[in-house]
């Protein structure tokens, strides 16, 4: 069994706050005697895994969060960065933490320089550069250019003014920075359970890669993107080549895998008696435990028939299980009856979303599984038998939601920082785009393995599958996408990178149709409807050019005028 890293704070690293990169002066971290053994190297990196993505992705509302993209609405509130009206912020935690964050990295890099024997210190050293080139790249993803420094500067270092250095220079940095890194860090098989690997580095390199890519392909410059596509494409592919990862699919689970792959505890939680170790699509993770270390997010109830309301726009997005969109499948039902529209669907969408009808069990002692044998005392335990939906958009989610009984907050289920669907997903999108055309056995290598992971008879996506039916490559790989990583901080960095945000993010976030069988069992949604009778949750959105990208916050524009403000953004 695999070590469980130790999460810990390094009080005596602790930094001051201090100018518009926030960083030290002089301090405690460049003192030799604390670089005289690997141990002090490791222990420096174990603090880097607390700058890890957690459940706040889903929880809070941050600037990858779905609440601010076309899918997901809280409570049906306003947010205003869905809606295109945030403003210049004072300040912003994200820039000033990712360049103290940085001179971590920078520090642990420079000392490791004086470091007698790399060997000893390989792999907090390859962790270094991974979360350096994380952090670049959450600056690079929410303001664009931006100052690049590789090594820990201090606060009266000329640099502290310099201009932002062009988002292309940085991606190159980062690119850099994860192939040493790669080549630095141990395989998966070797690391503590929940620390980096070298497949971890190439898995996000993919990421990366994609993301600029399509983000300058959409842009207009086409030599650019291809040469990250093909970077993509091909640290996506040496991860599939590894052979150290599959999708999550026992046979116990059935079609309900990819449910109970996002609840898995080492403590009972689903059907089938499994723990996390039968898990091997978590490729990076941010490790959770029962005892030692829970979300402390209050994920079941927040999720589940509560907060989080989804979009009729993205029920819509499911196949039928012919593997044709809803508008052109002759098995779909339509929405005259509660359940038409949920008839032969891709079963990813009954165990994503509450399905009428189906029943659910929560995390409260009165309504938790006892046993998940699903005897009629397990049913009668439950939260919503027969679950009918009248308030909200008539569709949530259950993606997240335990039904283990554990006090709210004490979920242990770890979080997908990144996963091997990603993986497959990146390379199918990257060869899509850097070509202009994907083979079928590439498709077979990547999309379809995660689109039949729970649909074992939907046909496979082909060419002349897609051809036969008048169906896009592209919009069928970025459906799949979407529906892959629905709730997991994707949606609204997609859009933006394919430049159809501007599209997209206007249109009114609708709910379910209010036509026929509903009309009786939800008489007043106390909501407007549309044309075709969905009702109309929020409208009036907007989405300016300079929305692609946040505004620099204030304080850090006073502090270095050379930085400049984004494009259409006034201070």
């Amino acid at each position: 069994m695999k070590k469980f890293i130790k999460y810990i704070a390094i009080g005596a690293f602790a930094l001051a706050s201090a100018s518009c990169l926030e960083l030290s002066p002089k301090d405690q971290l460049s003192d030799p005697d604390l670089w005289g053994k690997p141990g002090d190297f490791e222990s420096f990196a174990n603090k880097f895994y607390d700058w890890m993505p957690n459940f706040g992705m889903i929880y809070d509302d941050n600037f990858h969060c779905d609440k601010r993209s076309d899918l997901v609405s809280d409570k049906g509130g306003r947010n205003v960065y869905a809606d295109g009206t945030n403003t210049v912020p004072q300040g912003d935690g994200d820039y000033s933490g990712a360049y103290s964050r940085i001179r971590r990295c920078n520090l642990l890099i420079q000392n490791s320089e004086k470091y007698p024997n790399e060997a000893e210190i390989r792999q907090p050293l390859g962790e270094a550069y991974f979360f350096r080139a994380w952090n670049y790249f959450s600056l690079v993803q929410k303001f664009g250019n931006c100052i690049l420094v590789d090594e820990p500067i201090d606060v009266n270092d000329p640099r502290m003014n310099a201009k932002r250095d062009d988002r292309g220079i940085v991606v190159d940095f980062i690119i850099e920075d994860l192939k040493k890194a790669s080549e630095l860090l141990k395989s998966i098989s070797e690391v503590e359970d929940g620390r980096v690997s070298a497949e971890g580095a190439q898995a996000f390199l993919s990421r990366v890669a994609l993301f600029e890519g399509t983000w300058q392909k959409f842009r207009n410059d086409e030599t650019r993107a291809r040469v990250l596509l093909d970077e993509a494409a091909k640290s996506a592919l040496a991860v599939i080549n590894s052979g150290k990862f599959q999708l999550f699919a026992p046979s116990a689970l059935g079609d309900s895998a990819q449910k109970y792959m996002f609840i898995l505890e080492d403590v009972p939680s689903n059907p089938a008696g499994l723990n996390k170790g039968a898990n091997t699509e978590y490729i990076i993770k941010r490790c959770f435990h029962a005892t030692l270390k829970t979300t402390g997010r209050n994920l079941t109830t927040e999720v589940l028939a509560n907060a989080q309301w989804v979009s009729s726009k993205f029920a819509d997005m499911y196949l039928c299980q012919d593997g044709l969109p809803i508008d052109k499948s002759k098995l779909f039902q339509g929405y005259q009856t509660v359940k038409g529209e949920w008839m032969n669907r891709d079963n990813r969408m009954r165990y994503t979303l509450m399905r009428p009808g189906d029943t659910f069990w929560n995390n409260s002692a009165a309504n938790s599984r006892i046993d998940w044998s699903g005897s009629a005392e397990e049913i009668a335990h439950c939260k919503y038998k027969g679950f009918l939906p009248n308030w909200g958009s008539g569709y949530f989610p259950q993606k997240w939601a335990t039904e283990r009984m554990c006090n709210d907050r004490d979920e242990s289920y770890d979080w997908p920082v990144l996963r091997y669907a990603e993986v497959l997903m990146n390379y199918a999108e990257a060869v899509y785009e850097r070509d202009g055309s994907i083979s079928d056995e590439d498709l077979n290598l990547s999309l379809n393995l995660v689109r039949k992971r729970v649909n074992k008879t939907m046909p496979a996506l082909t060419n002349a599958f897609a051809s036969a039916n008048g169906l896009d490559m592209r919009e069928e790989i970025r459906r799949e996408r979407t529906i892959e990583f629905f709730q997991e901080g994707f949606r609204i960095d997609d859009l933006k990178r394919w430049k159809t945000a501007e599209i997209e993010m206007p249109k009114d976030f609708c709910g379910i149709r209010h036509i026929g069988e509903w009309k009786n069992r939800w008489a007043n949604p106390g909501m407007p409807t549309d044309s075709e009778g969905r009702l109309i949750v929020v409208s009036d959105r907007t989405w300016a050019e300079r929305n692609y990208l946040y505004p620099l916050p204030v304080d850090q524009l006073q502090l270095n005028p050379n930085l400049d403000q984004n494009p259409g953004w006034a201070n």
